[in-house]
């Protein structure tokens, strides 16, 4: 499995509204058109992280075929008002905010 976490700041009280967007989106083919196995979204004091699980290290690319999608090009437009680059003077795209792993341990089966 590979993950990515992107990390960017959250308007404060704006969760509720950002759970429900990616829940509508999430009931969609999409997540399956881009890979994804598992979202997980997480604040802490301001930020957000968002969590992306797929089967394969090719979820970069998937997403990346799926930009073209309305329904991506949707969510990203009504997360606006909720979400923010991190770095907006450095942000281009979602890989811009992508934290870099440095550890990672798993459980012996």
């Amino acid at each position: 499995m590979h993950s990515t976490l992107i990390v960017a700041r959250m308007e404060p009280g704006s969760s509720t509204d950002v759970a429900r967007l990616f829940k509508d989106f999430d009931g969609t083919e999409m997540p399956h058109r881009m890979g994804t196995r598992r979202r997980q979204l997480f604040s802490y004091r301001g930020l957000y992280f968002h969590l992306q699980d797929f089967d394969a290290d090719n979820g970069g690319e998937l997403i990346e075929a799926a930009k073209a999608d309305p329904r991506f090009m949707g969510i990203s437009e009504d997360l606006k008002p909720f979400i923010e680059a991190y770095d907006p003077a450095t942000w281009r795209s979602p890989a811009d905010a992508m934290a870099t792993r440095f550890y990672n341990w798993e459980a012996s089966a």
